[in-house]
């Protein structure tokens, strides 16, 4: 079997962000990088099928600058066999489209039996590279699983839902899954695992033509405005006080 997984390497959210001098980004001089927690779930749950299936190879592929190699070495160190990295200093300038084609770039020939992504990235938070590129290979996509099992071709998922409610959707291979927070409990890469993943090949492809169908413009602070109101009282009160503001002030 087959298997790539596909992680991005994103800032530390708590860090303290500053906009670029273009307006268009952030500064990350000063910046903590991190893979992205969605796909750490991914990854875990790559890894984990690799464990199941004796004959398999697990690909890491990431996009962007030299830094992100960092995040496909702890994936390494997490069980993968092979790291790939897509070479292109200004990754956050490409857009879903651009990236899943660059990702289809590299997969169409190679036959992968699973492609997983996380679900979304935590910077931008489109949704959109791991169905974009099912699309583009012409497979099934399944998003936001919770859940998944594999049995001799054929794939089970729970997927997320709005409501708090769930879906079981059976898939055959191939296809892409993107990856919801809490599908698994992702491993913490031990010392030697680390050392391994130091001897483990990691292919440089570059990219020269970017596919974007859209540019950032602008990124600015949220604008602040307004204040809270606080209510006190009983909850009888309360519930009456909640009603009458909302007619008055919001018209509902």
């Amino acid at each position: 079997m087959n298997i790539l997984v596909c992680v991005k390497q994103v800032a530390d959210m708590e860090a303290k962000f500053k906009i670029r001098g273009d307006g268009k980004w952030f500064e990350d001089a000063d910046i903590a990088f991190k893979m992205n927690e969605y796909d750490e779930y991914a990854v875990e749950e790559a890894v984990r099928l690799r464990e199941k299936i004796a004959d398999s190879n697990l690909i890491v592929l990431s996009i962007g600058a030299e830094r992100v190699k960092e995040a496909i070495k702890k994936a390494l160190a997490m069980g993968c066999d092979k790291g790939v990295h897509i070479v292109y200093e200004n990754e956050e300038m490409l857009d879903s489209y651009a990236k899943a084609y660059a990702i289809y770039e590299y997969a169409k020939d190679k036959k992968f039996d699973l492609i997983f992504t996380g679900m979304q990235s935590q910077d931008k938070g489109s949704a959109q590279v791991g169905v974009i590129l099912g699309e583009l290979l012409g497979i099934p996509t399944v998003t936001t699983i919770v859940g998944f099992e594999y049995d001799n071709g054929e794939i089970t998922v729970k997927r997320e839902l709005e409501g708090c409610k769930k879906a079981i959707v059976s898939v055959k291979t191939p296809a892409v899954l993107t990856c919801q927070l809490g599908l698994n409990e992702p491993r913490y890469p031990t010392l030697p695992n680390i050392m391994k993943a130091k001897k483990k090949d990691i292919e440089t492809l570059p990219l020269s033509n970017p596919q974007n169908l859209s540019e950032i413009e602008k990124v600015f602070y949220p604008e602040k405005k307004g204040g809270a109101v606080i209510l006190e009282g009983d909850v009888k009160d309360l519930a009456q006080k909640v009603a009458a503001y909302l007619k008055e002030k919001v018209g509902i």
